[in-house]
């Protein structure tokens, strides 16, 4: 897996790393074809005219099968719950695998599964809702029943399976899921791990020094919204939604992740809360849209590298992931609206103090498994969940209008000196 060399704040260079990564993938694929057509004992004739990617023609890692591949997957699955909500939302996963089967569905397979999950949800009632702060318990309960009984719940999709009815099954398991997250997210009202103390004790520090003076105490102690509308300045429109007319604005919605990041998605929140990016120009790399590096230097801390392995209790801090070893991310890059920091231009152990991206993730230029060459390599912190459509028609020299923390700031701790 390719790595960035240097990751300074400039767009610029940054849309250059990004190219270079495209040439250097096309480079590997024709070493891999040229191999293939000296080995294979028959002419590979007629193969330009086949219509397949590059991305389908590397090999597949099995050890990414279960990445996320959705946002709302990536933050359904970063949520620290009870371990019984976890193990019916991995079961109600597993069947949208099974969906995408072609042919003959493995519905007794699915039926299995939702049994399951409806056995380990009524039988760990008590601990399910244990797991709720007193002042939630109310709204845990409907939820609950809602999860068992109500529309989009467990018995009403196990009835679609038994019927066999792929898109009542497909729509079920949706909303069943989504009422698996609310709960899960009642039951996780705050970070499950303590920062290192370094985090929580540094000064504030507007300097971007490499480490010693750079971290910030910011967090965010759970999820937020922020809603951004980009404006076009060229006097071109972006699509219109369904019924709707040409606008010059466009609203994107991305929520953060403070369970995983809570560093980096705290930085970032204070800026939106601060109007760091109200005016902000828009760069388009090549699977990239970048802020502008210069607005909110002044207001933001470079936070150090935060990363938070798949499979572990807490982030790591200043160190990049080896994908090559199987080292996967919770929140990963290799998502289309996936939102990280750029890299700061002091040290590619920091995060920028301000400049962000929306990646644009293509599979058709990632690497083995569908990776992105520089998965593992970010601080991802959140995903576009409404807007997505809007984001590749955004140019450079656009702009955001505004940006809001609609949702989370009541989970956004700050300094003393900052309240």
């Amino acid at each position: 897996m390719q790595e960035l060399t240097k990751r300074p704040t400039s767009p610029s260079i940054l849309l250059t790393h990004l190219e270079s990564s495209m040439k250097q993938f096309q480079s590997l694929m024709a070493v891999i074809f040229i191999f293939i057509e000296v080995a294979s004992p028959i002419p590979l004739y007629g193969w330009q005219d086949l219509s397949i990617s590059p991305a389908e023609a590397v090999l597949y890692s099995p050890e990414t099968k279960t990445l996320p591949r959705t946002g709302e997957l990536a933050l359904r699955r970063a949520i620290p719950a009870n371990t019984n909500m976890k193990t019916i939302q991995d079961s109600l996963e597993d069947i949208s695998y099974l969906l995408r089967i072609p042919q003959r569905k493995p519905f007794g397979t699915m039926e299995g599964n939702v049994k399951k999950a409806l056995k380990i949800a009524t039988d760990e009632k008590a601990s399910i809702l244990a797991s709720i702060p007193a002042e939630l318990k109310e709204e845990g309960s409907v939820l609950y029943t809602s999860l068992i009984e109500g529309k989009g719940g467990l018995q009403k999709l196990l009835q679609y399976i038994k019927d066999k009815d792929t898109d009542r099954v497909s729509v079920g398991l949706a909303s069943t899921l989504d009422t698996v997250a609310q709960l899960e997210l009642l039951q996780a009202p705050g970070l499950s791990f303590l920062l290192p103390q370094q985090y929580l004790k540094y000064p504030r520090c507007t300097c971007v020094t490499p480490f010693i003076q750079a971290a910030p105490p910011r967090r965010l102690t759970g999820r937020g919204i922020v809603e951004f509308t980009v404006e076009k300045v060229d006097g071109s429109a972006f699509s219109p939604e369904a019924a709707g007319e040409a606008k010059s604005t466009a609203k994107i919605q991305v929520v953060i992740d403070g369970y995983s990041a809570p560093l980096t998605a705290g930085n970032f929140a204070k800026l939106v809360v601060d109007g760091a990016y109200d005016g902000m120009k828009l760069t388009c790399a090549n699977q990239a849209i970048l802020s502008d590096s210069e607005v909110g230097k002044t207001s933001g801390y470079s936070v150090p590298l935060e990363i938070k392995p798949s499979g572990q209790f807490e982030p790591l801090y200043r160190t990049t992931l080896s994908v090559q070893d199987g080292e996967l991310p919770v929140l990963p890059l290799s998502v289309y609206g996936a939102v990280a920091m750029a890299h700061s231009d002091v040290s590619d152990e920091n995060s920028s103090p301000s400049q962000f991206f929306f990646y644009l993730y293509d599979k058709r230029n990632s690497g083995l498994g569908g990776l992105s060459f520089d998965e593992g390599q970010f601080s991802v912190f959140g995903y576009t969940t409404i807007g997505r459509d809007t984001l590749p028609q955004i140019k450079t020299g656009d702009i955001i209008r505004s940006a809001k923390l609609v949702e989370g700031q009541d989970r956004l701790v700050l300094p003393p000196l900052e309240n």
